[in-house]
């Protein structure tokens, strides 16, 4: 790769995909499934053993490092879950190799001989004193390369130690068995990263493995692995309080609406039967009222036609006053009539009168 192509990368890297203000540039986004998402989170076993004896070669699936960029600057605004397909992926891959391990340790058992418990026992023991060593040599190499030459003294002190119980731990080995069984290579299968391991290696043998590409890169693997089912199950038990404080929280409204509308009912219940209660007693009052016009107006009319009557009759009086005021007049001046004729036109006056009275009737 040439140095220009480098400094493209390095600011793909660090700026992403839209480093040059345009958009358009990468049509993939990171959310796309042909995306790795391992690769996003820095974790996958294709980028982290390349080089070794045990190279996966390139991945099936896109990687960029402009898309991880794009990736960590969106991830600081929401959650976008992607830690859940890392962690399929990487589980994967570890079951696989195990299953490796599981293979290697029963063809070693079929291959090698048969010793007993005991002496099992007492080369285990050489073997992890092995581990050991070999581990802090490679602990110190790093310590050494970084700089910090106190710590990586100190650690070689450690080294010195472990040495002295190993060639211990190797005179009980001895002593246990025969020494043509003895001179004998005894392998062992490597829990992390499944390679073989002799009970005879030397420092740095056991140096170079343990402080080698693809031992670390498996401890990386195995580590990122258990950081990620951490942060998913954190991250599952805050989506399940969210769930269950929003489902609360819709219960709670749920339960407010439903007395608000009860509430309402019982308003428009009441609003209905008050309403008809006042309907009900405006229709009385109208009925009262009506009854007491009619009884008023029944009233008025009797008072109007006894008026009338009481009219009539004082006309009729007065009339019939009159009428006699005036026969009495006339008969003075006539004189005395005779006794048959006066009273045959006094019955006769008094059927006109009659007569009248009941016509105006």
């Amino acid at each position: 790769m040439s140095a220009q192509a480098q400094m493209r990368a390095l600011l793909d890297q660090l700026m992403g995909t839209a480093r040059d203000g345009d958009e358009t540039r990468q049509r993939v986004k990171f959310t796309d499934d042909r995306v790795c998402k391992s690769h996003l989170l820095d974790c996958c076993p294709h980028d982290i053993l390349a080089g070794t004896r045990m190279d996966l070669g390139e991945c099936t699936k896109i990687h960029d490092l402009a898309l991880r960029a794009d990736y960590e600057i969106a991830s600081k605004e929401r959650d976008l879950f992607f830690e859940l397909d890392a962690m399929d992926h990487l589980e994967s891959f570890i079951a696989e190799c195990d299953r490796r391990t599981e293979l290697a340790k029963k063809r070693l058992a079929e291959t090698q001989e048969e010793i007993s418990a005991e002496v099992s026992a007492k080369a285990e023991k050489v073997h992890e004193l092995n581990e050991e060593i070999g581990k802090l040599l490679a602990k110190a190499e790093q310590l050494g390369a970084e700089g910090n030459v106190d710590e990586s003294q100190k650690i070689l002190m450690e080294v010195e130690k472990v040495r002295a119980k190993k060639k211990e731990a190797e005179v009980e080995y001895r002593n246990s068995m025969p020494a043509s069984s003895f001179q004998q290579q005894k392998l062992r299968v490597c829990e992390v990263c499944s390679a073989y391991l002799g009970l005879h290696d030397n420092d740095r043998r056991l140096a170079d493995h343990f402080g080698g590409k693809l031992h670390l890169g498996f401890i990386q693997i195995r580590e990122k692995l258990d950081q990620l089912r951490k942060t998913v199950a954190e991250k599952q038990e805050k989506r399940n309080q969210d769930r269950l404080r929003r489902r609360e929280e819709r219960e709670r409204e749920e339960r407010l609406s439903r007395r608000s509308r009860s509430r309402d009912r019982r308003r428009r219940r009441s609003r209905s039967t008050s309403r008809e209660r006042r309907k009900l007693s405006r229709s009385r009052s109208r009925d009262r009222h009506r009854r007491h016009r009619s009884r008023s107006r029944s009233h008025s009319r009797g008072h109007r036609r006894a008026s009338r009557d009481r009219s009539a009759k004082y006309k009729f009086s007065r009339e019939r006053a009159s009428r006699e005021e005036s026969w009495e007049s006339g008969r003075s001046e006539r004189g005395p009539p005779d006794w048959r004729l006066e009273s045959s036109n006094g019955k006769m006056a008094s059927r006109r009168s009659e007569e009248k009275e009941a016509g105006e009737i």
